[in-house]
């Protein structure tokens, strides 16, 4: 798998990742929508993890500036 994202790009959705978890574990957003959250940031984290985000293939961005 390509990688497309950047390192600025993977550190942002990390650190914006793990902000949504920790504040759905400390009860700052709950019900229905800190699930939805949760789940969204987990997808986040994963995509920042290996370094390529799908969305981003589909549209032709590619935020790596080495080519692989």
């Amino acid at each position: 798998m390509k990688k497309n994202m950047g390192p600025v790009d993977r550190i942002l959705r990390s650190i914006v990742a793990i902000t949504l978890i920790a504040l759905y574990i400390f009860d700052v957003i709950t019900g229905t929508i800190g699930i939805v959250l949760v789940v969204f940031a987990s997808i986040m984290l994963l995509s920042s993890i290996i370094g390529n985000c799908p969305p981003y293939s589909l549209m032709g961005i590619n935020t790596c500036k080495k080519k692989e």
